[in-house]
């Protein structure tokens, strides 16, 4: 049974057009700070709904769902790379954009804020390559 990814590919399409409105408002709007929480909140779900595949790509490999679903991020991530999903240099950004996560999500503050937006061409590269790395596994 092939993955469905849809919703990935549609979390990251709206990441892209919220960074992309983010670019073209000026710095000390509100537009800009509407597009950039919207920018950010579209970075977490992303994070949230590549998490979610990585969990059904890598079931094959473990004796249950349960053992996969009790596997923290980072530990997830790192059996994506030993199944060949991803690379460790790539695990390594996937972990940046973790810890990132994990600040925002305690401090919505314009700095860390910033700071998310400064990782995201990167993200959504990143994003992407693993999206279609799951749309090749076969459940």
């Amino acid at each position: 049974m092939k993955l469905d990814t849809e919703h990935l590919g549609r979390c990251i399409q709206t990441l892209e057009s919220s960074l992309e409105r983010l670019g073209a408002s000026e710095p000390e709007s509100i537009d800009y700070e509407i597009y950039r929480n919207a920018t950010v909140k579209g970075f977490e779900l992303v994070l949230e709904a590549t998490g979610k595949l990585l969990r059904k790509a890598l079931q094959p490999y473990f004796a249950g769902s349960r053992a996969v679903d009790e596997l923290y991020f980072k530990a997830l991530f790192r059996h994506a790379a030993k199944h060949g999903l991803l690379n460790v240099e790539e695990v390594e950004r996937w972990f940046a954009y973790r810890d990132n996560r994990n600040t925002t999500a305690h401090d919505y503050g314009e700095r860390f804020a910033e700071e998310t937006l400064r990782l995201l061409p990167d993200f959504i590269a990143d994003a992407k390559r693993l999206q279609g790395r799951i749309d090749r596994v076969d459940a």
